[in-house]
């Protein structure tokens, strides 16, 4: 731990001491905690600021930050799970089905992380095989189909590289869905929650609006695998998360991702209801203003959106 590190723990557990003695003894400490709080808050901040972009990543990747099901029941009601790709098996990686947003229905889509080792296993750490994107693919026509729009949540470190997700057709699996959410003529706001790593992440990615937490990461590959290709070693997987400039503020800089949801103090997983209260309430705005385009313009502005990106001058 750092030293910065440890002087905010001080701090936080001499906060923490104040409010318990006053919740046993019945008093009144608030004129003690008002400048202690008032210091803790300036301290996070401060450090919130100077955190590398490797920070960030440990951030992304911090397990009790919520994860798509999270999202899902803390943004709308009566959600009805759909399963399967109707040729293989369901994957647990992507979740997906109806649910009641905003006074309709939409279809959500997600990559889903388990919490603890069996729960991991089960979900596959949230890496999807190709019959998750086979799921995904379907339940994207099913929104079409009934008019609905599509919301998806991104959190992955990547599809599942195995020998037997790469004989499935891993790769044809994504790049389909690609070219499905391109065409689709519906709204689609897509939301990085935590890691979106690689084409696992925009294999359900191609949207009208790209939505990102402040410490979330998006990237074509992870820090330590490309410190592995350039340097040999994950020893620099710090300097391959500089290079590669993959957090929220580096990508809306880019326009890659077109709004950045601020965290609560000190990182999503402090405060998960009110991470999630925020994406809602971008989501729900953000349909909303799409709601208002017919289908031909959705489509064109959305493949125009994917156009635009990396185009360059010379001056």
């Amino acid at each position: 731990m750092s030293t910065e590190q440890e002087g905010l723990a001080e701090l936080r557990g001499h906060v923490e001491e104040l409010r318990n003695k006053a919740r046993e003894r019945g008093i009144d400490v608030s004129a003690e905690l008002k400048p202690l709080e008032a210091q803790l808050a300036a301290a996070h901040d401060e450090a919130m600021a100077r955190l590398s972009r490797f920070d960030r990543v440990k951030l992304a990747r911090n397990q009790d930050r919520p994860f798509s099901l999270d999202y899902i029941d803390g943004i709308g009601t009566d959600f009805f799970e759909l399963r399967g790709d109707r040729a293989f098996r369901d994957d647990p990686a992507i979740v997906g089905g109806w649910l009641k947003l905003g006074g309709g229905s939409v279809m959500v889509i997600g990559h889903q992380k388990g919490r603890g080792m069996k729960e991991n296993l089960r979900r596959n750490f949230g890496s999807p095989h190709p019959e998750g994107y086979r799921k995904a693919k379907r339940l994207m026509e099913l929104a079409e189909k009934f008019g609905r729009p599509l919301v998806t949540f991104i959190d992955t470190q990547g599809a599942y590289p195995g020998i037997g997700a790469e004989e499935r057709g891993q790769a044809e699996a994504i790049a389909r869905n690609l070219a499905v959410m391109a065409s689709l003529r519906v709204p689609i706001v897509s939301c990085v929650i935590g890691e979106g790593g690689s084409g696992g992440a925009l294999g359900i990615g191609v949207a009208d609006r790209v939505l990102m937490m402040k410490n979330a990461i998006y990237s074509v590959i992870s820090p330590e695998g490309c410190a592995a290709i350039l340097w040999r070693s994950r020893d620099h997987a710090d300097q391959a998360a500089e290079a590669l400039r993959l957090t929220a503020s580096d990508l809306q800089d880019l326009d890659v991702v077109d709004q950045v949801i601020p965290e609560p103090r000190g990182g999503a997983h402090n405060d998960p209801a009110a991470a999630v209260e925020a994406m809602g309430a971008a989501i729900r705005r953000h349909l909303r203003e799409l709601s208002k385009l017919d289908a031909r313009e959705l489509v064109e502005t959305r493949r125009e959106k994917y156009y635009a990106m990396g185009v360059w001058e010379e001056s």
